[in-house]
């Protein structure tokens, strides 16, 4: 029985190549699709768009919304759906470990095929699909991974991956002849040729650099930033700020007590003047310089080493001595006259 006008699926839609694929081929078999986006907190586009906003100069092309766009190029709607207040949670202490980086696939992909199944029956829909790919990545594509995935998320047989389907057990859409297994492909490991052919063969085109990576966590620079924090807060009390002030700036340890954030440029010096108003925030004084934050409880000789730093790193590194002003919360600026921190020793100190 052909009753394919009546069905409904939820696609877990990035935007990205393999997932722009995998709508496509399930809506040309007449399958009615939503797709859903969500928002970690890490996504690397979402924060281009930030600091595009504040004058960073970033290729309009990087700070788009690639499921947005997606949605649009196959008029499909799509829910975008903010998660990142749970995920921090999973981020802190997740059940099946991390990747190469500080990456939770595992417990990410559980997570967000539940909100997935929630969003489905929802809506009255009967199935779910991905761009997955079996091997593709080593975390979370390997066919037991998957397994262990599925049973995880309470999503076993629902889950149809078009591009990877003919490896794979048969799913519910497949058995009730909703959709064609016939029609489905067999693509597998981390090669993007069949999905590029496939690309050009459906007239799919300025797609996102394929494996290009779109969340801060595999970035190793960031992993080795927030295994800093988790090295001096065992308990792992992250806050929203410390995440946010992870993703920009130089970071420097100075001791176990204190650290401190350097903008690189005019959008990230904007960025931590928002971001720390609770903070000590310091700026040199007459000179171009960056803005720069502090973090934890500083003594007054981590000040004075702060300024420093500070200092290295404005148009007057090279001179004997340069005025930077030291902001407290809620009370007056105080100036402290410091020399410039020599680079060597801003290496030793830097994250």
């Amino acid at each position: 029985m052909d009753n394919r006008e009546k069905i409904k699926a939820v696609a877990m839609l990035s935007g990205g190549l393999d997932s722009s694929l995998a709508v496509k081929i399930v809506a040309d078999q007449g399958i009615e699709i939503i797709g859903v986006n969500y928002n970690t907190g890490f996504c690397l586009s979402d924060h281009r768009r930030k600091m595009a906003g504040l004058g960073a100069d970033i290729s309009p092309q990087a700070i788009q919304n690639q499921a947005l766009q997606t949605g649009a190029r196959w008029r499909i709607p799509v829910e975008l759906i903010d998660i990142s207040e749970e995920y921090m949670e999973i981020l802190k202490r997740p059940k099946y470990g991390y990747g190469s980086a500080v990456n939770p696939c595992i417990d990410c992909r559980i997570m967000m095929l539940k909100k997935t199944k929630e969003f489905m029956e929802k809506i009255g829909a009967q199935f779910i699909i991905t761009g997955e790919v079996v091997g593709q990545r080593p975390m979370s594509q390997m066919r037991n991974t998957l397994r262990l995935i599925e049973k995880q998320s309470g999503c076993q047989g629902l889950i149809l991956r078009p591009l990877s389907a003919k490896l794979l057990e048969p799913t519910k859409p497949e058995i009730m002849g909703w959709v064609n297994r016939e029609k489905l492909y067999d693509f597998r490991g981390r090669g993007r040729k069949p999905q590029i052919a496939l690309a050009a063969e459906l007239g799919l085109e300025n797609y996102p650099q394929p494996a290009g990576g779109c969340c801060f966590l595999t970035d190793r620079n960031y992993a080795r930033r927030l295994n800093d924090l988790f090295l001096y807060d065992p308990e792992k009390t992250l806050s929203t700020r410390q995440v946010l002030l992870l993703k920009v700036g130089r970071h420097f340890r100075i001791n176990e007590r204190v650290k401190l954030v350097v903008g690189r440029n005019e959008g990230e010096n904007i960025f931590l003047a928002e971001q720390g108003k609770e903070l000590i925030m310091l700026d040199c004084e007459n000179i171009q310089g960056p803005t720069a934050l502090i973090e934890g409880t500083p003594k007054d000789e981590d000040i004075e080493l702060a300024a420093g730093i500070t200092a290295r790193y404005s148009d007057g590194k090279e001179l004997e001595l340069v005025a930077v002003s030291v902001r407290y919360p809620e009370q007056e600026k105080k100036i402290k006259i410091v020399k410039p921190m020599d680079i060597t020793t801003c290496d030793k100190l830097r994250i």
